[in-house]
């Protein structure tokens, strides 16, 4: 067993919101500065810039996860992670086609870069990544299952783009894998406030827009950083556990 600090929750420069220093060198320096050894990265409907924060990741000791954080048509952002690329391109290739083909207007939102290991740019990604799939929270966790994938609803206690601020509850009958929580609440006072949390098991993330945003505060005790094992983490089985503790910057 080994215990991996990990941030489930990063974003790079293709999504908008994120800030242009959200690129694959500056991402792994800075996780490690942290003491984070596991990182998934979850751009707003995108995986465009998951190999570049992969190979950035070679050889340093920090795994990196694909991932993407989808909009649902409810307006609920969902952490979708996986441990291939070859699964997150299947997710990819699933989401575009429930995405509307709108342009991004980058006065507006911000703009979407795809870069390569060093940060360089590539391209633009014109399509509007700010925006809803139609895909319903229901359809969206099976289909991640479907791919061997973990599900998590992203910061549930938030008031926007969350799962009880837009639908109120958790259907019981949506087989999600754990609730995410925002950095702004403890995981005890998240589940005063939202009783339905004490039937899940939370992570915690920083949501990572700025290189300042790394939290690390989940420890998952498990053999090798993969679904699989993040899975018993999430459920304490096979001697597998999380606990919630933030890091702290170790330079």
């Amino acid at each position: 067993m080994k215990t991996y600090t990990a941030e489930l929750h990063v974003h790079t420069v293709v999504s908008p919101c994120a800030a242009v220093e959200m690129i694959p060198p500056l991402i792994v320096d800075e996780a490690l500065s942290r003491g984070i050894n596991l990182i998934a990265i979850t751009d707003h409907n995108t995986t465009a810039n998951v190999a570049a924060v992969q190979e950035a990741a070679r050889e340093t000791g920090l795994a990196v996860l694909p991932g993407m954080e989808l909009q649902t048509k409810e307006e609920i952002h969902l952490l979708c992670l996986f441990d291939t690329l070859e699964q997150a391109e299947a997710w990819q290739a699933h989401v575009d086609i429930h995405l509307p083909d709108l342009p991004n207007n980058i006065d507006y939102f911000g703009e979407q870069f795809v870069v390569d290991a060093t940060g360089d740019f590539i391209r633009r990604e014109p399509r509007l990544l700010i925006t809803s799939a139609n895909l319903s929270l229901e359809n969206a966790v099976a289909g991640v299952h479907r791919l061997g994938g973990l599900a998590i609803p992203a910061h549930v206690n938030r008031k926007a783009f969350s799962l009880f601020a837009n639908l109120g509850f958790l259907p019981p009958d949506v087989p999600v894998d754990g609730l995410e929580i925002s950095r702004h609440i403890t995981p005890d006072e998240a589940r005063r406030q939202f009783p339905q949390l004490q039937h899940y098991p939370l992570i915690q993330s920083g949501d990572v827009h700025f290189l300042h945003e790394f939290l690390g505060a989940n420890r998952f005790t498990i053999a090798r950083p993969t679904i699989a094992e993040l899975k018993l983490a999430l459920q304490g089985q096979a001697g597998r556990r999380l606990e919630i503790r933030p890091a702290e910057k170790t330079t």
